[in-house]
């Protein structure tokens, strides 16, 4: 009997009701009347060997990694405002516009830029870049922030995931350069270590002694809130002891450790202590951050520390804020911002100048530090310190 000869589509299908169908070599030859040692023939041929490919997490993280940076080259093209083939310098001037959006390393392959000619072509021309100032001061106060809010615990790379979500164009390298600058650290790592550092630093040197012999001496200084239409302000306020001088105070809508600080640097500037400063405060977080603590300590001001859940250990701010809030604060229903700030403005001047201390033998505070200064017929005439952040 003459043998058929099969089409190749006759072979597949019928490999297919293998390979495919799941039926046996047998029931396959007796449906078809296809010998099986031709079916195993045919089986064989069609097999595809199986393919080993060595692919592991690393190498997808490679190709993850590359195809992210090939997608960033490609945007920074699509927004630049020259291309890879432009003169050096226009090159230049469009990487520094994105500079701090991208990591500085895919703005120079994009453009094709050396690192080196990028670099100094910054640091040359930032000093009298206003424009670039401008823009790190931005995030300068945007990070400090996200930095107190999130209780110090956020490093760079969480920062920067927030300020993208906010819309800002920021690169976490960027972030971290500043970070660096203002001296942040993320708390979260050596968390214990901190904490036991702390509990042996945070010294009470003022030991509620409130009484000391000259302007400059001691100054304490605390944080309250007031709620105006709804929204949370933060006043912080800072005394002399010696005549309970209100020295400097600022308003914000953050309680930062910037609030803190640019307060503390107010009252410094504006009176320049001559010899040895001590700073009391209560423990919280913006007075005990690293910038602040940095900060005193280049000034060569001695921090104190009230006793966890002592508010006696600073009761001269807590007098002073019940004393705004009972003869100011609460007797007025402020229609705006601006004049719940210029409140806070006047009342500061009337303490200050119009309003008698019975600790200072009912002399106003300004009239005690110009007795101390200049003699009792002598009038003060040094200006009142206010402001606002």
């Amino acid at each position: 009997m003459k043998s058929r000869n099969y089409s190749e589509s006759e072979k597949s299908a019928v490999v297919e009701r293998f390979l495919v169908g799941g039926e046996s070599v047998s029931t396959i030859a007796a449906d078809t009347g296809i010998s099986r040692s031709t079916l195993y023939a045919w089986i064989k041929s069609a097999q595809i060997e199986p393919v080993t490919l060595d692919f592991t997490l690393k190498n997808f993280r490679m190709l993850e990694t590359k195809a992210n940076r090939l997608e960033g080259i490609v945007e920074i093209l699509q927004i630049a405002n020259c291309t890879a083939n432009a003169p050096l310098n226009e090159r230049l001037q469009a990487l520094e516009e994105l500079h701090g959006q991208y990591n500085v390393h895919m703005l120079c392959d994009a453009l094709k830029v050396p690192r080196g000619t990028f670099y100094n072509y910054i640091f040359r021309n930032k000093r009298d870049n206003t424009w670039y100032a401008k823009r790190r001061e931005e995030l300068r106060i945007r990070i400090q922030q996200i930095y107190d809010e999130s209780k110090q615990i956020f490093g760079a790379g969480k920062i920067t995931a927030v300020m993208k979500e906010e819309g800002y164009k920021v690169s976490q390298e960027m972030v971290r350069e500043l970070m660096r600058d203002m001296g942040l650290l993320s708390i979260r790592q050596d968390a214990k270590k901190v904490y036991a550092k702390e509990r042996r630093s945070l010294k009470n040197h003022l030991n509620q002694q409130f009484e000391v012999t000259r302007p400059n001496e001691v100054w304490v200084s605390d944080v309250t809130y007031f709620l105006c239409k709804d929204i949370k302000y933060y006043i912080c306020a800072i005394i002399d002891l010696y005549a309970k001088r209100i020295v400097g105070y600022r308003v914000g809508k953050h309680n930062s450790t910037q609030l803190v600080k640019s307060t503390f640097k107010q009252a410094y500037e504006s009176r320049k202590p001559a010899g040895q400063l001590l700073f009391h405060t209560d423990r919280g977080s913006n007075y005990r951050s690293y910038a602040m603590c940095s900060y005193l300590r280049e000034l060569g001001v001695i921090q104190s520390f009230s006793k966890a859940g002592v508010p006696y250990d600073n009761s001269v701010m807590e007098s002073f804020f019940s004393s705004l809030k009972r003869e100011e604060l609460y007797r007025t229903k402020y229609r705006s911002e601006a004049e719940f700030r210029a409140a806070v403005d006047a009342y500061m001047v009337f303490y200050n100048e119009r309003r008698p201390h019975a600790k200072n033998g009912y002399k106003t505070p300004m009239k005690l530090e110009s007795i101390y200064f200049e003699g009792p017929n002598e009038t003060e005439t040094c200006p009142e310190q206010r402001g606002s952040d």
